[in-house]
């Protein structure tokens, strides 16, 4: 089957250029500059005037919350939003029930992944006290790396003791993903915070609980140990100016990832959003946002993940102790960060880089993140100057709910291939798709 998309501005490696590109079965066969046609007939064309063409997102941060959380998502589900996000692989963290910190388990994942899957997965290796036992036999082709909570957060993963956080960085073969919030400090400030507030403080105190300090100490460790051992490090989710001052653009094996939550939002939110954007670490202040913004497009922060972590509402009443952490965000993390194109926050090519680009080379993804020809045809195609407003009757995610609701964009996901195959395209995701188990490494 050759597919032609032709009258298009691919946006790729730092340049955008009108070009059509050739589709042959699962891989990218040609790639025809304009004016010129492909060597060999195509059996049906696209025509994609006035759409930019990018690789389609890598997500490096998701919870689709299968096994054992699918009340509020599931791989199916939340894979079909990724579709429609032009979201063409993801990478699922370790913190289901039971978590991924076991050989079996991880297999469980990726089993269940080949059966439900729309898009391309793949599942951390997740760290506990005492499993680095486990790295040597870990598959170094299908697992993107080790994540490691260095901090209190969900799921009950916390690696607290300092001889246990020497040996994964020491051991671990792969990549480090870290969540990093000191715990004591974390504890401290909630025990001040209920004396001062009651047993359920509200949500505008998260980032006093969850604090600057808790994510600097915390951070600064991580990049001490990481530069000590020589390990691979990526930073999940930045959420102050400060912990920036740790990261270099220039350094390839210390990396940094800004998440959906702390791009868009800032602590004057939660008058509005209230819990529906609470979220570890919390999200803190304008200048905090703005600045993460900034590293974005300097190159301090390398890659844009959505840490997109569904709940239904009911989970989310309450305030800091009652209320659940975390907010879905795959089905709309791409439109939103081409709105900062718009508001010439970043480049279209940035955000490419951003989310396509540095995935696939931070992780060794192969064949995947770029539009070359005998690369895996991962594409999403995108229109400027097409206004619509997301509500919730466009929410695919099983949770029904969006913090983006209300918002208006201007870019829109016409359509998402996933390994060749058109997996959304006019407002609809084909549900029967079934995506590729990643492969890095190679």
């Amino acid at each position: 089957m050759r597919t032609l998309i032709e009258n298009v501005t691919i946006v790729n490696e730092g340049s955008m250029r009108k070009a059509s590109v050739v589709i042959e079965d699962d891989i990218i066969k040609e790639i025809c500059e304009e004016g010129k046609q492909p060597v060999a007939p195509v059996d049906e064309a696209t025509d994609a005037t006035g759409c930019y063409l990018l690789p389609g997102v890598i997500d490096d941060h998701v919870h689709f919350r299968e096994p054992g959380l699918t009340d509020k998502a599931d791989i199916h589900s939340e894979s079909m939003a990724a579709a429609a996000g032009g979201v063409t692989s993801y990478f699922d963290m370790p913190n289901t029930v039971p978590q991924t910190t076991t050989m079996e388990a991880w297999q469980d994942k990726m089993d269940r992944a080949s059966r439900e899957s729309v898009v391309n997965y793949a599942f951390f290796y997740g760290a506990t006290n005492d499993n680095t036992d486990d790295f040597a036999r870990i598959d170094i082709h299908h697992t993107p790396g080790i994540k490691l909570f260095m901090g209190s957060s969900t799921g009950n993963m916390l690696v607290d003791k300092r001889s246990a956080l020497e040996k994964i960085f020491s051991e671990a073969r792969l990549p480090i993903m870290t969540h990093c919030e000191d715990t004591a400090v974390i504890n401290r400030n909630m025990a001040e915070a209920k004396k001062l507030y009651g047993d359920d403080p509200a949500v505008e105190h998260h980032p006093e609980i969850r604090s600057g300090e808790a994510c600097w100490l915390s951070t600064s460790l991580a990049v001490e140990m990481a530069r000590k051992s020589g390990a691979r490090l990526h930073v999940a989710h930045l959420s102050t100016a400060k912990e920036l001052e740790l990261f270099d653009a220039a350094d390839r094996r210390i990396t940094a990832e800004a998440t959906s939550a702390h791009i868009f939002f800032s602590q004057e939110d939660y008058g509005e959003k209230g819990t529906l954007i609470k979220v570890n670490p919390a999200i803190k202040t304008m200048y905090d946002r703005d600045e993460i913004r900034k590293a974005m497009a300097d190159g301090r922060i390398s890659v844009v993940g959505t840490d997109h972590a569904p709940h239904l509402l009911a989970q989310k009443e309450g305030g800091c102790t009652k209320a659940a952490s975390g907010m879905p965000m795959v089905q709309f993390s791409l439109p939103a960060m081409l709105s900062l194109v718009d508001e010439g926050v970043l480049t279209l090519t940035r955000v490419v880089e951003l989310m396509s680009h540095n995935p696939a080379r931070i992780f060794e993804v192969a064949q995947r993140g770029f539009i070359r020809e005998g690369y895996k045809a991962d594409l999403v195609m995108v229109r400027p100057g097409s206004p619509w407003t997301v509500g919730r009757d466009c929410v695919i995610s099983k949770c029904g709910w969006s913090p983006m609701e209300g918002r208006t964009f201007n870019w829109r996901v016409e359509r998402t291939w996933s390994n060749g195959h058109v997996v959304y395209a006019d407002g609809k995701v084909d549900a029967t798709a079934r995506g590729e188990a990643i492969k890095f490494r190679e």
